[in-house]
């Protein structure tokens, strides 16, 4: 969306709509998915819900959905606001005529399908059509044998007090975190013997966990980081907690006590960032950085000269700086859910190493946005110590602060005897790319292998890198892991400018690296 304003307008090529955005709608599609919603915003000049060209001839007919499509709250009722109906009998007709067969929230297919129909305005076989879809999922779904799918509260209670269900929701949180940084070995931190200082707004927080859209989230089942942390510890006493501001506005004396709690500790985690409200439905931030009181607050903790970890909850990539950027070590927390207490003292303490990777890139300034890995080349790139008149910020490298894939875990690994047999890909044959992963730490790593490729010369630009498929292997201390892919010319393909799948013969750069970049780098070439 323009400018990264949620319901603003998007202008996207048919190509990238066919290349980027369709695969994994797709895939969704072939694993079974019953049911899309159509989009509050504009497409290339048409609004979403009334788009017969993207609901009807693409989704239905070239990539053969045969599901039921549902507007997205009112976005039937608010083509009259993008300006493309009358008023909302004429936006009802627009919609269905498109492809809309459910009407979430408006009520407009209530109130206007009935006259539409008589008046001969809507054809009574695509009411038949669309009724028929509903009724299939319904019927699919067993809701007409049992309409509330055996919910009820009892259930309920059970299902997410089961120790299984806790420990696959620990789980699930400590891989998803990403540590971004660790100097000196910070973490993982000694279970004893150490006073620390947990400061920040996210410290002992309950409502913030879940993230946006988790409605029924019951803060009540929720393990805070304090709550983690003292549980884990050996001695709970040692643990000083301490707000110092709210999420975005300061608190009286709130500094003053966390620069005291500070100067008491040996070492301080600080639990900042983002609330789930500020990265929920529009709520988009002209500024993708850590909210100004939580920064100062920031400031004056890392004044104390204690070392400091960063928890950083956040919905969206963030431009870091001063202290927070500074910090000995980073590690991303994201909303974890319910049991996310427990998985950040599993990773601090170093029960588990971390193994997330970045989904997106973490810019160095919000004013680089959108910036994306696998971006463009352009005719004049940016090279090292040549600066004249090249596709560069007049500030900063256009390279991202921590780049998509990134992420460290417990161990050095160091990528090593990149091997690409044969040096040729025939065109209807396989090319593998083996790699060794040397640990050089004390401790066994998590690593995940990632290979990307360039295409040097095609009918239109191709990225500077593209992922191409990972692996995740667990590298023993001080030993080594071998890695290994396997390459398809159809792997190689892109959407051509007549919107079919096509590869010429030629050169390509391929990467095995642990982020999008940096890694081994070697060429091979496909055959005709």
């Amino acid at each position: 969306a323009e400018a990264g304003l949620d319901y603003a307008g998007v202008e996207i090529s048919l190509p990238t709509l066919h290349e980027v955005y369709l695969p994994p709608f797709e895939t969704a599609f072939a694993a079974g998915a019953g049911a899309v919603m159509s989009a509050f915003h504009e497409l290339n000049g048409v609004p979403a819900t009334g788009n017969g060209w993207l609901l009807t001839d693409l989704l239905r007919r070239r990539l053969g959905f045969a599901g039921f499509v549902v507007a997205d709250y009112t976005a039937d009722a608010e083509l009259v606001a993008h300006g493309v109906a009358e008023d909302e009998r004429d936006a009802a007709r627009i919609a269905f005529l498109a492809g809309v067969e459910m009407s979430m929230q408006s009520g407009l297919y209530l109130r206007h399908l009935p006259d539409l129909v008589a008046a001969g305005e809507v054809p009574l076989a695509l009411v038949d059509a669309a009724v028929r879809r509903v009724l299939a999922a319904k019927a699919a779904l067993g809701l007409f044998a049992d309409p509330y799918r055996g919910t009820d509260p009892e259930r309920e209670r059970l299902v997410l007090a089961d120790p299984a269900t806790l420990a696959l929701a620990r789980q699930a949180a400590r891989r998803s975190a990403v540590l971004l940084k660790n100097e000196g070995n910070l973490l993982p931190l000694p279970r004893a013997g150490q006073r620390i200082a947990l400061i920040g707004p996210f410290g002992d927080d309950p409502a913030n966990l879940f993230g946006p859209w988790s409605i029924f989230a019951d803060p009540e089942r929720a393990v805070t980081v304090a709550q983690g942390l003292r549980a884990a510890m050996a001695d709970p006493a040692l643990l000083l907690v301490e707000p110092g501001s709210d999420v975005e506005a300061p608190i009286q004396a709130g500094i003053d006590r966390a620069v005291a709690a500070a100067d008491a500790a040996d070492l301080v985690i600080l639990a900042i960032g983002e609330s789930a409200a500020m990265s929920a439905e529009a709520q988009s931030r002209v500024e993708i950085v850590v909210p100004p009181a939580q920064q100062d607050l920031a400031e004056a903790v890392a004044a104390t000269g204690r070392p400091v970890v960063v928890l950083l909850k956040t919905g969206r990539a963030l431009a870091l700086s001063g202290a927070v950027l500074d910090a000995r070590a980073i590690l991303v927390t994201w909303f974890l859910g319910s049991e996310e207490g427990h998985a950040v003292a599993d990773l601090l303490f170093g029960d588990h190493a971390p193994s997330g990777r970045l989904p997106v890139s973490f810019p160095r300034f919000s004013g680089q946005q959108p910036f994306y890995y696998s971006r463009k080349p352009t005719g004049r790139p940016e090279r090292p110590g040549d600066s004249a008149f090249k596709a560069r910020f007049r500030e900063t490298p256009n390279r991202a602060r921590f780049p998509f894939g990134h992420g460290l875990t417990y161990g050095r690994v160091r990528y090593e005897d990149l091997r690409v047999e044969p040096a040729h890909l025939p065109w209807d044959g396989t090319l593998t790319v083996t790699a060794t992963l040397r640990n050089l730490g004390n401790r066994p790593a998590e690593e995940v292998a990632q290979l990307y490729v360039r295409d040097r010369v095609a009918k239109l630009t191709r990225p500077v890198r593209l992922l191409k498929a990972f692996s995740r292997a667990t590298v023993p201390a001080s030993g080594t892991a071998e890695i290994r892919f396997t390459l398809r010319r159809q792997d190689l393909e892109y959407v051509g400018p007549d919107l079919l799948p096509t590869v010429e013969p030629g050169l390509f750069d391929l990467w095995v690296a642990p982020d999008a970049e940096s890694g081994l780098q070697a060429r091979f070439e496909l055959l005709a």
